[in-house]
Order: C-alpha cells, then structure tokens, then sequence
C-alpha cells in the first residue's frame, strides 16, 4: 500500500444534521460519545497499511483541523509517512471545491508530486470497517483501470443512493443518481449495488479524467455523476462487493446523513449486542482523547431516590453522575448530570450540565449546553418545537450552547 495516495473527502457542510453542523462540518460531528465521524475512515486507513493520506477540508473546519492535528499526527515523516490537512486554496480558478472530482482536480498538484501507482479517494464522513488493502487486491487482480466500492442493498432501501449498474461479470456498465427505480443485480432481482464513494484509480488515468471533466462546462465535477460514467465507456472499471471488519451477519455501512439516522445509529451502541463493534482490537478505532479523570457516578440513597445509576449506556470519562439517573445514552467527556434528573434514550455531547430534577428522553444535547433545574425536554414535543428543532420521528435537537432559561416550579410537571 505504499503505492496509494488517499484523499479523504472532509469538506461537506452535511445540512441535514444541522443544527449538528451549524459550527463544525460534518466529518467533525461527534459519534459514540469519544469519537469524531472521520475518525472511522481514517482508522480503516491505518488499519489497512495506509500511511499517505491527503484530507481535504473546506466548511466550517476548524474544529476538524484541531481534531485532526491533535489526535492524528501518528506518521513518520523521515520515512514519507504523512496525514496532510489541506484547506481549499483555489489552486486551479476562483472557486472553491463545486463537486467531489473537482476537490481533486485543486489539488492534481499533490498526485503529481507524489506519482503514485494508485489513488484512493474516500468520504469522511461514513461509519464502516473496510480494508482498502483488499480492494486493492481485486483491482490490480482484475486488470483494471478504477475500481468502485459497493455494498448490496433492497431495492426499497436504495432509492435515493447513488447507484450502480453492472455487468454479470462484475464491471461497471451504468451509474444513477437516486433513481425512481434502480437497477438491480444480475442474477438478483431484488438487490441492488449502491455506491459506496470509494474509487480506486491508476494515477494516469485519473489525471487524464480529472483534466478532461474540468474542461466540461455542463459537469456537477461530481465523481459518481460525471467522471466515473465518462471513464466506463471507454476503459474497465470494476465493482467491488464490500467486504465487512466488522465481523458481523449483515454488513455495516451508514451514511448518517439525517438527524434520525444519526441517532439511530447511535442508540445501536447501546444495545446488549451493537450491530457496530467498537471493541474489536483486531481493528481498533483511533481518536483523540483529552486528559481526563474516571467517569464517576455518587450517591446511593435509594430511600429519597438520589441514587447515581448508569445503565444500558456509553459513558465517557470526566463524566460525574452525581444522584441522577442514566438509562440507555451516550454521554461525551465531562458531562454532568445532578441529583434526581432522569436522562434515558439521549446523547449528551461534551461540557453538557443536567440540572436537579430535570428529565431528558429522547434528545440529542450539542456540547456547552446546561439544562436547567426542573426542565423537561422530550416529553411536550408541542413546547420542544417552540423551542428546539424536532425531527419527523420526535428527537429533539438542542444546538450547541443554547441557553435555556429555568422554569418556574409551577411550569413544571416535577415535584419538589
């Protein structure tokens, strides 16, 4: 893999996790309590050999470039080794990156300098296990020129993915983007190849694709929507089927893309038996931990109810449970939750306070955020659109250092 130049895509604004990404793009949005989306793809990295990885940011990046200098700085650079953060310099015109294919295309410079045999490029902002080391396996097995990664999907769940039509031998004959009625698998009628936003390609003919879709006014400069269909009518692009580290019966593979898919995917590791594994150390998942103390839960009076409990749930360290109870949530570092508050079914991001008596189910709380003694939020979705925003299934979404004011104890639905 020494041979392999990546790029990884960081520079999405991700608007459908808004208010998750009013402040930090969405590669840098927090996910499972200690970890930061990109962390997942750059673990694959390491994990598969990779050590020349280009990220390219743009949107709202300072905490992603903070994340990434602070926590990823693990290569040797006498050796060629290297995670470079490269921001968007309108190297190539006026603009700043106008699609996938053109991220790269500012940066061509980078592949010239390095030459490298090939060229991976990934989407930062995807939670999967992947050894891109086998890929590129089939790929130089195969003959071929780029090579796509792919993961089998239902029918009905691949409208609106990106996807990918192929020949019985494999090869990439077609490419849709969110189709009414998506082609399907040879052979299998009711499956589907999406795209997965992992391309493989020989360096020459990525320059020469590159170049030739930056001379093309009427492209989006999009990889999946121009430059790959262009490439497969002339040179042999391959699909390939994804193959799952995460060592479980169905593959895992999430475009959190929306607030309920992020929460949902959330809430998966909770569960007694997770769909996701973080505690494989065959493939471990890296990321920057700051220096804090044990989490700590106090007080056990189970007579007046102040008991400091945690049950079903992740809880990071710095966190003090001080007499509150915790039942099925994610609690980032340095979370504290106060005596005879209720918190169940949430993800409290850093710095987050829960006052006295207050009662969380149900919510995502971005960091800085101090919930008030008394307050309710999840339980009158009424009120909480008043207030917050509320997604289609009823998560109530409190963005990034909301002040909330206290209620008046006859406002609330709590006893004293």
């Amino acid at each position: 893999m020494r041979r392999v130049l990546t790029f990884v895509l960081a520079g999405g604004k991700g608007e459908r996790l808004l208010p998750l990404t009013k402040d930090r793009a969405k590669p840098a949005v927090p996910f499972g309590g200690i970890y930061r989306i990109i962390d997942f793809t750059l673990s694959n990295c390491i994990n598969s050999g990779i050590r020349k990885i280009h990220v390219l940011i743009q949107y709202k990046s300072i905490s992603l470039q903070r994340h990434l200098q602070m926590g990823w700085h693990l290569f040797d650079g006498e050796l060629g080794e290297y995670i470079d953060v490269i921001p968007a310099q309108q190297r190539t015109g006026e603009y700043w990156y106008r699609g996938t294919a053109d991220a790269i295309f500012q940066n061509i410079y980078s592949i010239e300098q390095e030459r490298p045999e090939h060229v991976l490029i990934l989407a930062g902002d995807h939670v999967y296990k992947m050894n891109y080391a086998e890929m590129a396996e089939f790929h130089r097995a195969h003959g071929a020129e780029v090579t796509v990664g792919v993961i089998e999907m239902d029918q009905s769940r691949a409208r609106g993915l990106g996807i990918v039509e192929v020949s019985r031998e494999g090869r990439i004959v077609g490419f849709e983007e969110k189709p009414a009625r998506p082609k399907t698998i040879p052979g299998h009628p009711d499956r589907c190849y999406v795209s997965m936003g992992i391309y493989l390609f020989n360096r020459e003919l990525l320059e020469q694709a590159l170049i030739g879709d930056a001379k093309r006014e009427a492209s989006s400069h999009d990889f999946g929507r121009d430059v790959i269909p262009a490439v497969a009518r002339n040179v042999k692009v391959m699909a390939y089927n994804f193959k799952d580290e995460n060592k479980k019966e169905s593959k895992y593979w999430r475009d959190i893309g929306t607030l309920d898919a992020y929460y949902e995917a959330n809430m998966d590791l909770v569960q007694v038996t997770p769909q996701f594994n973080l505690y494989d150390r065959d493939w471990p998942i890296r990321t920057y931990h700051e220096q804090w103390p044990p989490a700590k839960t106090v007080f056990a009076d189970e007579a007046t109810g102040r008991v400091g409990s945690v049950l079903d749930s992740l809880i990071a360290s710095g966190c003090i449970i001080s007499g509150g109870q915790i039942l099925r949530c994610i609690l980032s570092p340095d979370v504290r939750v106060n005596s005879y508050a209720q918190v169940e079914d949430s993800i409290l991001m850093e710095h987050v306070e829960v006052g006295r008596y207050a009662k969380i189910r149900r919510a995502i709380i971005d960091k800085d955020v101090v919930i008030p003694r008394y307050a309710e939020i999840g339980y009158h979705l009424e009120e909480d659109h008043r207030r917050f925003q509320v997604t289609e299934s009823g998560i109530v979404v409190v963005a990034k250092g909301t002040v909330i004011e206290e209620p008046r104890p006859a406002e609330s639905l709590v006893g004293t």
